[in-house]
């Protein structure tokens, strides 16, 4: 049976609806299955796998509270466009309301937003609250931004007193499972489970230190030191990029860190405070954005 309002046609075409309906349903059912730890991937949808519990706590507010409260005003929204449309048209209409007010409607449209306003400001608070509110933290790890790469800065009273340069890997020079536009000569190495102290700043111009699989973001501004922290719970490599328009090269300035356990880490610390003391890496002026891109 046809609604009185709704033309044929609409009722016609609704079906041809579904199945790219269900297919986007699919799509999105599927990704968990695609997302890879540290990294995205082609054709995920959503966003990385986490391993922190920030990001754990960033991923539950995204994906149990604003995604279903999106979806809810989307189909609200969309439900009353349809019957405005078909409802209220000249030809199911001809005889307009003269009705110009409603305090009811007018109440409801105003205080249930507000209610909605509220209800995610509560748990954003709360997420916020967990980012910035530092805890104590077992190891401190210095990054400064330059015009295009990284250099990584350890405390020598933490067994460091050395700092290295991180530059992104040309492409002709890529090795089997180092990923293009991600791959770093040297990563960032931190201990599994031990909660890092990130100071961040820069040399030159604005830039973004971002690990999306740590749920960190934040400026590296010159002349200011900012601060963030994570704790990995997983071992393996993750990836992150400058997320700020930074110059010409500003997409050859990965991040990478490498998450192992405590002793692989003391080791890499005795490695690399034999060679970066010894051997300091050149300046990025000194090899030049050619020797990145090609």
């Amino acid at each position: 049976m046809k609604s009185p309002h709704i033309p044929g046609r609409w009722l016609k075409h609704r079906g041809a609806l579904a199945l790219p309906a269900a297919l986007l349903l699919c799509a999105v059912a599927a990704t968990p299955a695609l997302a890879q730890l540290g990294h995205a991937v082609s054709g995920q949808i959503g966003l990385q796998t986490p391993a922190t519990p920030i990001a754990e706590e960033i991923h539950t507010f995204y994906d149990d509270i604003l995604t279903p409260i999106i979806i809810a005003v989307s189909v609200f929204v969309g439900f009353l466009l349809l019957y405005v449309i078909f409802r209220f048209n000249e030809k199911a209409n001809p005889t307009p309301s003269a009705l110009t007010h409603n305090t009811t409607l007018e109440v409801a449209w105003t205080v249930l937003p507000v209610l909605i306003l509220v209800f995610i400001a509560i748990p954003s608070f709360r997420l916020l609250d967990h980012e910035l509110v530092i805890p104590k933290t077992d190891l401190t790890v210095k990054v400064t931004g330059h015009q295009w790469y990284w250099t990584y800065a350890y405390p020598a009273n933490q067994g460091g007193g050395f700092d290295f340069d991180s530059y992104i890997v040309a492409d002709k020079d890529l090795k089997p499972g180092q990923l293009r536009q991600l791959a770093v000569d040297n990563a960032a190495v931190v201990p599994v489970n031990k909660t890092v102290l990130v100071q961040v700043t820069a040399t030159d111009v604005i830039h973004s230190f971002t690990v999306p699989s740590f749920g960190v973001r934040i400026d590296a501004v010159p002349g200011r030191l900012n601060q963030t922290w994570f704790r990995a719970t997983k071992e393996g490599m993750y990836y992150g990029q400058c997320s700020k328009l930074c110059g010409e090269d500003h997409a050859y300035m990965p991040i990478a860190f490498r998450v192992v356990s405590e002793a692989e880490y003391a080791a890499w610390l005795a490695d690399a405070k034999k060679k970066f003391s010894a051997n300091p890496l050149p300046r990025y002026a000194e090899a030049g954005p050619a020797a990145v891109r090609n």
